[in-house]
């Protein structure tokens, strides 16, 4: 099967869905994750990813996938690209698991694989200029910095799980390494055979 269609639109696209039927459906509970009850509801690994907490919630990180994922989908195969989506996203939940362990505090939103996108772009175009609150800077310097709050904000009580976007980058980081090797082997071939 041929995968045509822009998949950063259509995740975009499913996440706004959600998050109406979310307004009018009693799902959040049910389909949030929750470290305590993740094995007893191992769905939630995945559709966590597609729900919301707020208006502020959604706009920010439907803006962060756009522009990310936009360029992401552009460098990797679209199977490629879906793959770090969910598995940043699942690999995210686990890691608000180790930091925290047993806790009954939701958690939910697509930011573990946002910030999986982010950790693959940063080994694959590190020299990339994106803007961090308004500041020019490389990829790289940009997941440095998004790794320092994130690690810090593991020792700060908030409502944000700082461990799910730590899991999500970190597998990000894994998946642009292997995506660049497979890059770079293609291209020796091609230019060898």
């Amino acid at each position: 099967m041929k995968l045509d269609a822009n998949i950063t639109l259509l995740l975009i696209g499913i996440c706004i869905v959600v998050f109406i039927i979310q307004k009018f459906a009693d799902i959040t509970d049910s389909l949030s994750f929750t470290p305590a009850f993740a094995f007893s509801r191992p769905w939630t690994f995945v559709t966590a990813i597609f729900l919301h907490a707020d208006i502020t919630h959604i706009l920010f990180n439907m803006i962060a996938l756009f522009f990310f994922g936009t360029f992401l989908e552009r460098r990797i195969s679209k199977r490629s690209y879906i793959l770090v989506f969910f598995i940043a996203g699942i690999v995210g939940n686990i890691g608000y698991i180790f930091t925290a362990p047993g806790s009954t505090v939701p958690g939910l939103g697509a930011s573990g694989a946002i910030y999986g996108i982010m950790g693959a772009l940063t080994v694959l175009v590190p020299t990339a200029v994106v803007y961090v609150y308004g500041i020019p800077m490389p990829m790289f310097v940009a997941a440095i910095f998004w790794f320092v709050i994130e690690f810090f904000g593991l020792f700060a009580p908030s409502d944000i799980a700082h461990g799910a976007h730590l899991g999500g980058l970190f597998v990000g980081i894994l998946m642009g390494f292997y995506f660049r090797m497979q890059l770079q082997k293609n291209t020796f071939i091609k230019h060898n055979y």
